[in-house]
């Protein structure tokens, strides 16, 4: 009978970080659960808390996450989408599409084409905080993004979106009106607008735009807040890189989160309207 609590010992931090670095490199291999634990002499369910704890996902997220960056790698490339399946390492498509197109918010032959045939309409505006440009597909909202210039932020909406039809929003189409309401709460103190969102991202950044969503108006987390919120308390550098990577500014509230010493830490538009937008959200509201 094997020495539990020594094994324990040695599933230390930097030997899971190892493991999951494997799982990464060799996301196409057979990663079985139980086998993993068996090598640390932890039930599966003990060995999968530890690892999640620390990476913020389960070892199948993780892998099904690398998979799914093979995958859209091998699409943006050219590959057809049954041969991106098999190198991505999925091994049959039948269990791909859709988890794929949740992920990727369109089919796979969609994104492999650059989203040709959706239409994204899209507005601009001047707000306190500078110019904010706003898109959203007939799911939601899929790009809330702040610039000194429109002109850049209609390059990047291209760039998200290459072969997208993208339209100027008219007076018919809701975005004007979502636009116009976000506008009001930058500039005017008017409440913070509850809007359909066209979320796209990876396991873990959903967890965490998930959670930032629930952040009441008014108050902040630190980073180690999000990650024991979201049951993986060690994985705070990782909460950090998911809020970096959002899109969708104000709207997933990534500007309430904060180091633990309370200082700001980053912000994807710029630390000045972060502190903008705490000091308003704080201010005593009519």
């Amino acid at each position: 009978m094997p020495d539990r609590s020594a094994t324990f010992r040695a599933c230390d931090d930097a030997t899971l970080i190892a493991m999951a670095r494997a799982i990464v490199a060799r996301a196409d291999e057979p990663w079985p659960l139980a086998t993993m634990a068996a090598r640390f002499g932890l039930s599966p369910s003990a060995f999968q808390r530890r690892f999640v704890a620390l990476i913020g996902l389960s070892p199948k997220a993780l892998q099904d996450a690398a998979r799914l960056g093979r995958l859209k790698s091998a699409l943006k490339a050219g590959s057809t989408v049954t041969d991106a399946i098999l190198e991505a390492g999925f091994g049959s498509t039948s269990r791909v599409y859709g988890e794929a197109q949740r992920s990727l918010g369109m089919t796979l032959s969609a994104y492999r084409d650059g989203a040709p045939g959706e239409t994204i309409h899209w507005a601009a505006r001047e707000t306190s905080l500078g110019w904010l440009t706003m898109a959203a597909t007939a799911r939601g909202v899929c790009f809330a993004q702040f610039s000194d210039s429109a002109d850049s932020l209609r390059a990047e909406l291209g760039r998200e979106f290459p072969k997208a039809t993208l339209l100027a929003s008219k007076a018919d189409v809701p975005l004007d009106a979502w636009i116009d309401a976000l506008d009001a709460h930058l500039s005017r103190s008017a409440p913070a607008p509850e809007l359909p969102l066209d979320l796209r991202g990876t396991a873990f950044q959903m967890r965490v735009w998930r959670f930032l969503q629930g952040i009441p108006l008014g108050e902040t987390r630190s980073y180690a807040d999000v990650a024991a919120g979201i049951g993986a308390p060690k994985a705070t550098r990782a909460v950090g890189t998911a809020c970096g990577a959002n899109r969708l500014a104000v709207l997933v509230p990534c500007h309430r989160v904060l180091r633990g010493d309370g200082a700001l830490g980053g912000y994807r538009w710029g630390l000045e309207r972060k502190r903008a937008l705490l000091a308003a959200e704080r201010a005593p509201h009519p």
